[in-house]
């Protein structure tokens, strides 16, 4: 049989799928890769089996940009039409603004591997997961929560969709890639960059452990797509 057709939604150049692009790989998907910040166009929602929202070094509260919108738009039809939708950092909070949640700036910035409280260990481990967020998000209303810690939700499910504050899909070549690219945040927030990358070789392989643990779980128990990955 053949596998799911997948929307996989980019924000910016800097955002590879990782262990997530993997994970699609390994269930036969048919990816149709589109980076929405720049006017790429997509099936409806309905056309899809899944839709996967990664990260962005954008806030999604600002609806200056005009994309945002229609993203909005598109995991409102997604959630209304059954379509499982996994949100990653900022495709998690804009899955928690289309069930009606409020995005918003966090007290404090998250940036590295750090262990969550889960209620749901068999599918969202306590970590190490790592994070690189500025912003938070409220509960959305009629989900539960899966995992939060001191600054805000990490893990939430809606239905058959999957909301994430923190990232799955890095590996030591994504790191690489964001701690060349995102040096100045880096150094911003009093981050080592060589540090942060020694961590991360460290714990690459529990990391990638959990990290399919979850994505096999939602795949499997959540979005409930099964072998064959048809609805």
């Amino acid at each position: 049989m053949s596998g799911p057709r997948v929307l996989l939604i980019e924000h910016e150049r800097a955002t590879p799928a990782g262990l997530v692009a993997e994970w699609l790989d390994r269930h036969d998907a048919e990816v149709n890769v589109v980076p929405i910040d720049l006017g790429a166009g997509h099936d409806p929602a309905r056309d899809y089996d899944l839709i996967v929202s990664l990260g962005s070094e954008f806030s999604a509260y600002d609806d200056h940009l005009p994309w945002i919108g229609r993203e909005l738009e598109l995991l409102g039809d997604a959630l209304a039409d059954d379509v499982p939708v996994l949100g990653i950092c900022f495709g998690g909070q804009l899955l928690a603004r289309a069930l009606g949640s409020e995005v918003f700036r966090a007290d404090e910035a998250e940036i590295g591997w750090f262990s969550v409280e889960s209620s749901a260990p068999e599918l969202v481990a306590p970590g190490p997961w790592f994070q690189w967020h500025f912003d938070t998000f409220s509960p959305p209303p009629g989900a539960e929560l899966l995992a939060r810690n001191h600054v805000g939700p990490q893990a939430f499910r809606r239905g058959r969709s999957l909301g994430l504050q923190f990232h799955p899909e890095v590996n030591v070549g994504i790191m690489e890639t964001w701690a060349e690219v995102y040096l100045h945040e880096l150094d911003e927030h009093g981050v080592d960059a060589r540090e942060l990358l020694e961590r991360t070789r460290a714990v690459a392989d529990e990391a990638r452990a959990v990290s399919e643990a979850l994505l096999e779980g939602f795949y499997r128990d959540v979005a409930r797509l099964g072998d064959g990955g048809a609805r």
